[in-house]
């Protein structure tokens, strides 16, 4: 008898327990109801998104040059009904687009640069496409229709009347090189903003808490004095001479600098012809660590030895600025309810035909590959990690206000980035689901952010103890934006 009363007690317990689950307060009844409402949404944008992207993915404009691919997402806001200032902090390609009023403002980051030397059909062989050069080996116009679809969903909730503030979408060019979002961190466009989203394409569905390189790169110029390299070589001085010692020096240098140091350039002018002792020269370099003091400091070691090799070959040298970025300043807080998120969301499923394409395309891969059906999978949260394997000017971004981002698999598991299989992926529905599910994640995120200021509040306090004393300090200084440097 005793037995059947303590089952009883504990059956009763345990439906008073679920009666209270599911009885939520009317407040968390409006978040789900408005997260419901933006998926559903984001769904039927789909079709149109999916036109929008691979148009972008057409056109593979460069940084800086992304006209058609900026001006393409503006139409789309403006039809949208947000507020849209072009031409920002003295960029023609970027643009701030706003609807609503108020607080809490969240603002969400749109890329559309494409990358040199990366054309390519959409196929799972190596095909460039003839008489074009770039390609959209980094996903990017992904980026950029996901967060204006993210950004549009929310507006149609404001203007319901189902959620308050302001949704800001920032149109961001030149990422790849360019730090296209460090000049409107300059120009104060982030001013007044509580919180930022972003993501990037990837080969795997996860919540960023790897932190990036900081970088700073520039253009070393050489200016010699030309002269026929047969007969009066003796009358010349060659600025490839002093781009070659240049690149000696640095080379040796490696061996003296912090081991996660990453050093790349590529000779983009050597002369015209062989016979020509070449009175101009050109190197591009890209100087990376994890501490953006470490690069400061190792970048005036590389001017160091470009001085040397001028005054070594008797040429003259300038150089030119083209970018500077933070490492990415990282938010625990943030992060939990991306992921939250993201796992509601969840990954990417392949049709037959797409897991077929996936297979052959990761023929072309090194090493061991993951399962084509990864891509349905969501990485659990991982300890925030300092390293990085790349840059991003959203890391300027980050240490101006709270920052969160996520990767989705937009590309087939294993497939690396700044590749031809990337741009093969993004030209395919393989690209367009896993930019939906950036989208939807992106979207849930803003709710939850619009919705909850004690949250904003706390991520703002690990954004301030993060931070610490620092006060940020565009690494590029106050140059204006190299709008040629892909030329």
């Amino acid at each position: 008898m005793k037995r059947i009363l303590l089952l009883a007690c504990v059956l009763f317990s345990l439906q008073v327990i679920a009666q209270k689950k599911n009885k939520l307060d009317p407040a968390t009844q409006q978040i789900n109801a408005n997260k419901e409402a933006a998926l559903a949404a984001l769904n039927n944008a789909y079709e149109a998104d999916k036109k929008t992207a691979l148009q972008i993915w057409e056109y593979a404009e460069v940084g800086y040059k992304e006209n058609k691919s900026a001006a393409l997402h503006v139409q789309n806001l403006k039809a949208a009904g947000f507020t849209v200032e072009t031409g920002v902090a003295e960029i023609p390609t970027a643009f701030v687009a706003t609807y609503g009023s108020g607080s809490p403002v969240i603002g969400i980051l749109a890329e559309y640069d494409a990358l040199p030397g990366l054309a390519q059909t959409a196929s799972p062989e190596k095909n460039p496409i003839a008489g074009k050069n770039a390609g959209h080996g980094c996903g990017h116009h992904l980026f950029g229709t996901a967060s204006v679809g993210a950004g549009i969903a929310i507006k149609e909730l404001i203007a319901s009347g189902k959620l308050k503030g302001t949704i800001k979408v920032y149109g961001t060019p030149a990422e790849e090189g360019g730090s296209g979002k460090v000049y409107l961190v300059r120009a104060g466009l982030f001013n007044g903003v509580d919180a930022v989203i972003h993501w990037h394409p990837g080969s795997s569905n996860e919540v960023t808490l790897t932190s990036a390189l900081a970088n700073k790169s520039a253009k070393f110029k050489f200016y010699g004095v030309s002269a026929h390299a047969a007969s009066a070589p003796d009358q010349g001085r060659s600025a490839l001479d002093a781009v070659e010692a240049m690149d000696n020096m640095v080379n040796m240098m490696r061996e003296h600098v912090p081991q996660e140091t990453r050093i790349h350039y590529i000779i983009t002018s050597g002369g015209k012809a062989p016979n020509v002792v070449p009175d101009f020269a050109e190197v591009y370099y890209y100087v990376r660590h994890p501490k953006r003091k470490d690069v400061v400091e190792i970048f005036d070691r590389v001017v160091k030895a470009a001085e040397g090799a001028a005054l070594g070959t008797g040429t003259t040298m300038k150089y030119e600025i083209i970018g500077g970025t933070h490492d990415l300043l990282l938010n625990r807080t943030l992060a939990n309810v991306m992921q939250t998120n993201l796992e509601k969301v969840g990954g990417v499923t392949y049709t037959e035909e797409e897991k077929a394409f996936g297979k052959k395309l990761q023929t072309s891969f090194f090493g061991a590959v993951p399962a084509v059906e990864d891509a349905a999978t969501i990485k659990p949260m991982k300890e925030i990690n300092d390293a990085g394997g790349g840059s991003t000017d959203v890391g300027d971004v980050s240490y101006t206000l709270p920052t969160v981002g996520l990767r989705a698999a937009t590309w087939i598991p294993g497939t690396p980035a700044h590749s031809w299989q990337a741009v093969a992926c993004g030209g395919t529905e393989i690209g367009t689901k896993g930019m939906l599910v950036a989208s939807k994640t992106m979207a849930l995120t803003a709710i939850d952010l619009m919705s909850n200021p004690v949250l904003l509040a706390k991520a703002m306090e690990e954004f301030t103890k993060s931070k610490g004393d620092y006060k940020y300090k565009a690494l590029l200084g106050d140059i204006k934006p190299a709008l040629n440097y892909r030329d």
